[in-house]
């Protein structure tokens, strides 16, 4: 959605400047709070007029591991006061796309057909580096549609070499 994309965009990059020493840890806690904010029953329960913001606030800390430290609890009052729950999880992806291009590193999803174990990950993550020609912080997703093979995104650059791909191209090629 570019609505939630545009909402988005001016609290993560507050929440990027305000946490600017400790860029990791306000990662992680926001990437809980986005996860719980997905809930539909949370945005369910948040929009009934009848609950106010301190007890939203409330329920959200509660379904946390950890509790939030002084800067994430009041962005949370923030965005719970300003009726934007709903867009967390577009905040914790443009925060984490700012702390990648500080850091000169980008995501990359791979997308395989069958579990990668640590050692594989960890060669293929060099081999990635290379052609991407910047760090990488990779997470593996099971696609057994693949066939063989990985696809790999990494912002919108996408390298297919999944045997699902490779059969494509041979039926667009003998179709032609």
């Amino acid at each position: 959605m570019a609505e939630l994309a545009t909402i988005a965009r001016p609290y993560a990059e507050a929440l990027f400047e305000a946490s600017r020493g400790d860029l990791p840890g306000a990662q992680h806690w926001l990437d809980a709070l986005a996860a719980a904010a997905d809930e539909p029953q949370l945005l369910q329960f948040a929009a009934n007029p009848k609950v106010n913001a301190a007890q939203v606030f409330q329920v959200v800390t509660s379904v946390l591991d950890k509790p939030l430290p002084d800067l994430g609890a009041n962005f949370l009052r923030t965005v719970i006061e300003n009726d934007r729950l709903a867009a967390l999880s577009s905040v914790a992806k443009q925060f984490r796309e700012l702390a990648n291009e500080q850091g000169g590193r980008s995501d990359a999803v791979i997308y395989s057909a069958f579990p990668i174990s640590d050692a594989d990950l960890g060669a293929l993550k060099t081999v990635l580096e290379k052609r991407f020609g910047r760090a990488l912080e990779a997470s593996v997703h099971v696609d057994p549609e693949l066939i063989g093979g990985v696809r790999v995104v990494v912002g919108d650059e996408v390298l297919d070499t999944s045997v699902k791909a490779r059969l494509q191209q041979m039926k667009s090629a003998l179709t032609a």
